[in-house]
Parts: structure tokens; sequence; C-alpha cells
């Protein structure tokens, strides 16, 4: 990172681009400016034949000096300071303040260029750009200018482990705003190498960091709840009310069953897990319903007068003997 401060006293943080980039940006630049000036010298050579030496020569010298030198400087003037070499790798040329070039930057540029690379086959610009703590060749010396990366990788940030459940949303009513930006980095770093530090140590840097932050909301730390613990839950604190400011709402609010936001209370220990439901003792079936016994003779026997009769004869209870 290039520490570059400007005309008004701001730190820019650019990136000078590496010797490899602009090697194959600058070949590929060659390799372009080469293929035109070919093309353009065998169709002006081939229509100026009936001319003679001199003409010829002073064509081919104009044709040199207006591609070889004139193109770099014409293309990093119009499109300020990409090439095409220098797209293709995520190059940009720009001042020492961070700022466009200008015309007089890239004429500059483009005539210690042409020295320095096409005549020298470029070894005295990987000379300058090594011995350079910015890998400035000295075409970017005389003019002033930085060639600077334009695409950097952006990584993902780590999310920080979530607190404990007992431990969200007791936070609620701190004051946050007042706790600095460097304070919060500190606090994540701490939650993110929180496993990879002796307990020792972690717990003193915990303890510490956890004053601070409660220095700056005004509250103390609850009574017997764990530094790190502490840490972790005004984090998530705020990440939540950065989300609600951004969104509008809680990120869970539009999913069902969603618990609604714990109103501001002081700090509880975790309740204690619940004994197990004691098992429900077996319920003996009850008896099945006895029928009375007044008038069960009777009965058996007209259901045992009925079992003989054929369809269409009259049921008259009577049973002849046998």
């Amino acid at each position: 990172m290039s520490q570059l401060v400007t005309g008004d006293a701001v730190v820019l943080g650019l990136r000078p681009a590496r010797l490899p980039s602009r090697a194959l940006a600058v070949f590929i630049d060659l390799v372009v400016l080469w293929g035109v000036y070919l093309a353009l010298s065998m169709a002006v050579l081939s229509a100026a034949g009936s001319l003679d030496d001199a003409a010829t020569a002073a064509i081919a010298v104009a044709l040199l000096v207006l591609v070889l030198m004139g193109g770099p400087v014409a293309v990093e003037t119009l499109s300020h300071g990409r090439s095409l070499g220098k797209m293709a790798c995520g190059l940009r040329v720009v001042r020492e303040d961070g700022g466009p070039i200008r015309f007089r930057h890239a004429l500059v540029r483009g005539a210690l260029g042409f020295v320095e690379i096409q005549m020298t086959v470029g070894v005295v610009a990987c000379v300058a750009s090594l011995v350079s703590a910015r890998g400035r060749r000295l075409g970017d010396v005389f003019a002033g200018t930085l060639v600077v990366r334009e695409r950097i990788p952006v990584a993902r940030p780590v999310p920080v482990p979530p607190p404990p459940p007992w431990v969200a949303g007791h936070f609620a009513g701190l004051d946050l705003s007042r706790v600095p930006d460097g304070l919060w980095l500190a606090v994540r770093q701490y939650l993110l190498r929180a496993d990879q530090l002796d307990p020792q140590v972690g717990w003193s840097m915990a303890q510490r960091l956890a004053a601070d932050v409660a220095g700056f909301t005004g509250a103390p730390v609850p009574e017997g709840m764990p530094p790190a613990a502490y840490l972790s839950g005004v984090v998530a604190e705020r990440q939540g009310r950065d989300a609600r400011r951004a969104f509008g709402a809680r990120p869970d609010a539009g999913r069902p069953g969603a618990a609604p936001p714990p109103a501001a209370s002081g700090w509880a220990a975790p309740p204690s897990p619940a004994p197990p439901p004691a098992a429900p003792s077996p319920v003996p079936p009850a008896p099945a319903p006895q029928r009375p016994s007044s008038g069960g003779g009777a009965e058996e026997r007209g259901t045992q007068g009925t079992q003989g009769t054929q369809p269409g004869e009259r049921r008259t209870g009577f049973v002849p003997p046998a």
C-alpha cells in the first residue's frame, strides 16, 4: 500500500503495479503499436512507390514517430491513463496525488518510454522499476505519475461468532453511538481470534475491551456475565441496529413465528434445564359392561325359536315339542 498525500492533506491508499503486470501491459501495447505501424508503412510506401529514396525515408521516420511515440501519448491522454494493455491487466496511470493524468504527463511518459522501452528493449525501464520503491520507471519519475492497480480482490468479511442465546437481546437499551470505530474493530478482531488465544491472555483482553466499551456506553458490565459473552452480545446488538437502519425492519420480521424484539432489561443468568417429565403410569382397561341377567332365558328361547323359520312363515314364538 502506497501512502500518498493530496493537496488537501488526504492520505490515499493506492497499490502500485508490480513489474510483471506492467511488463505484460507494455508487451500488449507494443504488439498493437507495431502491428499498426507495419500495416500503415506497407500501405503508405506502396502508394508512394514512385517517390525517391529520401522521400520514402522521411515518410518512414514520420510514421515511426507518429505511431510508436505519438500513439501511446494520444491513447493515454484520451483514456486518462488506460491503454489497451493496461485495461487488460487492470492498471491505470495516475498523478502522484491520485488524480487523472493530462497531455503533458502523457507526453513526457511517451517520449521517455520510446527511449527506455523500445530503443533499449525494456532494460532501462526494468532496472528503474526495480530500483524505485513504487516501481516507477524514468518516464513516471520525470512526469510525476504512478501506475496503480485498479482491480483489487476484495476479501469477504468473516462473520463474528453469534452470542449465546441467553445473552442476545439484553442490550437493546444501551447507547452504542459513542463507541469509536477503532474500538469496534478491536472487539471484532478479538472475537474472531478468541479461540486461538491463551485462556489467560484472552480473559484479560476481554476484560479490558469490555471495560472500554462499558465506559463509552455509560452502563457497567452486568455482574456475573463473562466479558467475552458481553462483547459478543454488544456486537450482535450493533449489527442488528445496522440491519434495521439499512432495511427498515428486523431481518427476521417477515418470517412466520418470529419472536418480538426483547425489551430492555437487566441481565439474568441462563435458565437451568427443566427435569424430564415422568413417564405416565399404565392405566388398566375398563371392564366391558355386563348384560342384565333378567329376561335372558326368554330372549334365548325366542332366538332359538326363530332359527328354524322359513321365509314367509309366521313367527308365533311357539316351539313344538320334539
